[in-house]
């Protein structure tokens, strides 16, 4: 088991939802976080809370992520653990009423979710490939992407959405490959339906008909559910090159 206790820990999305949960375990973990987030005021609120740092960061722009990186480094040291949770949604059919799905809306979504996770994942791994090892198996760092289920089962109007994430899921193996013999592992998880700030907006009733869609537990997911799987990860030397549903057996149905 690899421990990262006093090690600098990067979450991107780390304001809310998923990433929050996430920082906030590894925190708990003896781990110092950075969160990247273009929320400031809910980044510089949750940093305070567990005693981390937060950086404004656009993970789709190259120079951003160079930049806090830099933060991040300077304030912790060499990041060793890296979690891409930033993301976006947005639903929009192939064709709908005889129109074109919007391009800019599909580059959008590829640009922050895959091609966002991508450039956050390869600049950190320069980080630490240029780090030392610290344990006998040669460990350098960690880094977890998140896709979705909807990267397998993409609903109607989700193809921009279910592009993106699948593509996450496609680089998964290939990067914890190329990423091998210098000692950095890489996994994906990919949640199913999980109580994040945009489902916790709609009404009780709501929630309760999507939670009981899944097999078991019937319900949403807790994004602390998440972070402890991430948590796992980040210790167990043998997870790599792996996506990991995290979904109580759901499938998703077309619509």
């Amino acid at each position: 088991m690899q421990d990262w206790t006093g090690h600098c820990a990067i979450v991107t999305g780390g304001a809310s939802g998923l990433g929050a949960a996430t920082a906030e375990r590894l925190a708990g973990n003896g781990m110092r976080v950075a969160l990247f987030d273009m929320n400031a005021e809910k980044g510089e609120a949750h940093a305070a809370r567990i005693g981390g740092r937060f950086v404004r960061v656009d993970v789709s722009d190259p120079a951003s992520v160079a930049a806090g990186l830099d933060a991040a480094t300077e304030a912790f040291g060499t990041p060793r653990v890296l979690v891409n949770c930033a993301g976006i949604g947005g639903a929009a059919k192939t064709v709908s009423r005889g129109q074109a799905h919007d391009f800019g809306l599909f580059e959008k979504t590829l640009r922050v979710n895959l091609m966002g996770s991508f450039n956050c994942a390869s600049q950190a791994a320069a980080r630490m490939v240029a780090a030392q090892a610290v344990d006998a198996d040669g460990a350098r760092g960690v880094i977890v992407n998140t896709a979705s289920v909807a990267a397998f089962d993409g609903q109607v109007g989700q193809v921009a959405y279910s592009a993106s994430k699948g593509g996450i899921v496609g680089m998964t193996l290939p990067m914890a490959r190329d990423l091998a013999d210098k000692g950095i592992r890489v996994c994906t998880v990919a949640p199913g339906l999980f109580l994040t700030p945009l489902l916790d907006e709609l009404p009780a009733e709501v929630q309760a008909s999507l939670g009981a869609q899944v097999p078991f537990p019937s319900r949403l997911g807790a994004p602390a559910e998440y972070a402890a799987i991430v948590a796992h990860i980040t210790e167990n030397s043998m997870l790599n090159g792996e996506v990991i549903r995290l979904d109580g057996a759901i499938r998703m149905a077309p619509r």
